[in-house]
């Protein structure tokens, strides 16, 4: 099946649509139906072959090449949205609402607004749309949102001195847990992995893998290894430099720094299943 990727906004989700007999390239605007009602998104990369059996879903076509007058409409309801974020606050301290408006967009027909907020627990709008239908005439549809969406929206720096990640680059969000910062011996202090969204930092996400590869290859605390001096327990294992540091077996109160090439351990059972089926994987294809 011909498909392509469709985006809506800048650094927005990118979603699989079918070509059909369309000729589109990269950044051809289309016009195509999705559960929000009819919207217009532009094209992004080139037409690729997408196996069927990839689909866990119908794939929708795209309606049709967007007209100069599409166009026309799209930037009459953008200019509009600034103006509905104004209101749907001003609406919002008028009914004691605790929340913060996002953004606002409007359907390509205009016949939905759909209004983004961010808010720290459940929200009884049903005033504040009553408010809004009547200002705007037209279907209102409120949506929560979590942290990350908000500061994708307001932006700012992060730790590192640069534009969040959100705000430049990233078009999706990944899972990030605790146990990645583990992995990577960062310090679990809150406040040096958190992000402008008190939710943890992205960028941890991004070298776990290759922490992850590492580590199938090196001792865990408490392993106990073969040094030149006798055995030793590891209490810290860099895997990035490749250093230990271990505390001799056979002798109290002493600590030493290694070389992780200049021990000997045996790696525990899922590791070495790990290894040999890596090996194994080698040699085929040798």
């Amino acid at each position: 099946m011909r498909a392509i990727r469709v985006q809506f906004k800048p650094l927005g989700k990118r979603y699989y649509f079918s070509v059909g007999k369309l000729n589109v390239t990269d950044k051809t605007m289309v016009i195509v139906n999705t559960i929000r009602g009819i919207e217009l998104g532009y094209c992004v990369g080139e037409i690729f072959d997408l196996p069927e059996e990839e689909l866990t879903s119908e794939l929708k076509d795209i309606v049709r090449i967007a007209t100069a007058e599409d166009k026309k409409n799209y930037d009459k309801y953008k200019n509009m949205e600034p103006d509905v974020v104004e209101k749907t606050k001003y609406y919002a301290k008028l009914n004691n609402l605790e929340m913060k408006v996002l953004e606002a967009e409007y359907t390509l027909d205009g016949s939905k607004l759909i209004i983004y907020f961010e808010a720290d627990g459940r929200i009884d709008f049903r005033e504040l749309v009553k408010n809004l239908a009547d200002e705007y005439h037209t279907r209102i549809e409120l949506r929560q949102v979590g942290s990350r969406d908000g500061a994708k929206v307001f932006g700012g720096i992060g730790p590192c001195g640069l534009i969040v990640c959100c705000k430049t680059f990233i078009t999706q969000f990944d899972n990030v847990s605790v146990k990645m910062a583990k992995n990577q011996n960062l310090s679990l202090n809150p406040v040096k992995i958190s992000g402008n969204c008190g939710k943890l930092l992205c960028c941890i996400n991004y070298e776990n893998d290759n922490y992850t590869e590492l580590r199938r290859y090196a001792p865990d605390v408490g392993d106990i290894v073969e040094t030149n001096e006798g055995p030793a327990k590891v209490l810290s294992c860099d895997v990035l430099n490749r250093n230990l540091k271990v505390k001799y077996v056979d002798e109290d109160n002493k600590f030493g720094y290694l070389k992780l090439d200049d021990v000997k351990f045996t790696p525990s059972k899922d590791k070495k299943k790990h290894i040999e089926i890596e090996e194994f994987d080698d040699a085929d294809s040798l």
